[in-house]
């Protein structure tokens, strides 16, 4: 009932584990594979980065703000960790930069990985973080131009791997983004990062948090935005969508998969749920299903506009 098809990609259910939420280690992640459909490794970029200050996470009444800052031992040591990856669930390769060159030189060191035998299902090209100077929307990332630009100068590298743009929910025009960078080549839009950046303040200490001084929103109240975006894109382009953004239970995925989503991909809910929360909102899902006597989740997908 919830088995699927992305990108050619055959898949148990059709639940990813969103970037970052279980680092860059391939125990870890096989150890989600368990449950979750697909997998998507924690954002790599070209150097070693030790990330921002802690703490680089802070709960509110409505979700999560984080500042990691992106933290990752590189792209090398990415590449090798990942080297020999074995599992049936799809590994999908997550990549940011902080210019064109910087994604042409990534482009390379995977196409070479590639050469020598690596698996890489698909890779994720991040442009959304609204939190890390010169990265993302701090780097102005997330115009139609420059994200056309970047997906261009990949593809030369990697024209066989599917690539996946990531973009943000909380910026305006993210429509006319999806519509360029399919034109570009990209095979798959992930909507999206969390949004903001915003800010708590610990009254007792006087001190702004997270620790950079503000972070990104997720969580379910980014979620009806979230959901929106999925739904103007759906109807913008034909490249198919991975919807994420406060995904908590089974009907919230079945929400955005009515929206246009293909798949979802499921984040902050680890934490409120544990690792297996795949399991859970799977079997959630498959409640709903048949008491709605769909045979297929496939059958959901764009529901809202029909």
């Amino acid at each position: 009932m919830l088995e699927t098809e992305f990108l050619g990609l055959k898949m148990k259910n059709p639940l990813f584990l969103a970037s970052g939420i279980q680092g860059v280690t391939k125990a870890n992640l096989e150890e989600v594979c368990k449950f979750a459909g697909a997998v998507i490794c924690k954002s790599l970029t070209l150097e070693t980065r030790k990330g921002h200050e802690t703490p680089i996470m802070v709960e509110t009444n409505c979700g999560f703000l984080n500042a990691v800052g992106y933290s990752n031992p590189g792209i090398d040591a990415g590449l090798e960790e990942f080297f020999g990856w074995k599992k049936k669930e799809p590994l999908i390769l997550s990549i940011t930069a902080r210019t064109v060159t910087e994604y042409e030189t990534l482009a390379e060191k995977i196409s070479h990985k590639i050469k020598d035998g690596m698996r890489i299902d698909a890779f994720e090209v991040v442009l959304s973080c609204p939190h890390t100077p010169e990265y993302g929307l701090m780097a102005g990332q997330q115009t139609p131009e420059t994200a056309s630009e970047i997906v261009k100068a990949i593809k030369k590298h990697v024209s066989t791997l599917p690539l996946i743009l990531k973009i943000s929910p909380g910026i305006p025009g993210e429509v006319e983004v999806a519509k360029a960078v399919e034109h570009a080549g990209a095979n798959a839009i992930d909507v999206g990062n969390t949004i903001g950046p915003g800010m708590v303040i610990d009254i007792e200490r006087h001190a702004r948090l997270p620790g950079f001084g503000m972070g990104g929103l997720s969580g379910p109240a980014m979620r009806p935005i979230a959901i929106r975006c999925v739904y103007d894109i759906y109807n913008a382009v034909k490249i198919p969508i991975i919807g994420c953004g406060g995904i908590t239970y089974g009907k919230d995925a079945i929400e955005f998969m009515q929206a246009g989503a293909s798949v979802v991909a499921i984040g902050t809910a680890v934490y409120y749920r544990g690792t297996n929360v795949f399991s859970k909102i799977a079997k959630e899902m498959e409640k709903w299903l048949h008491g709605h006597n769909y045979s297929s989740v496939k059958e959901i997908v764009g529901l809202a506009h029909k």
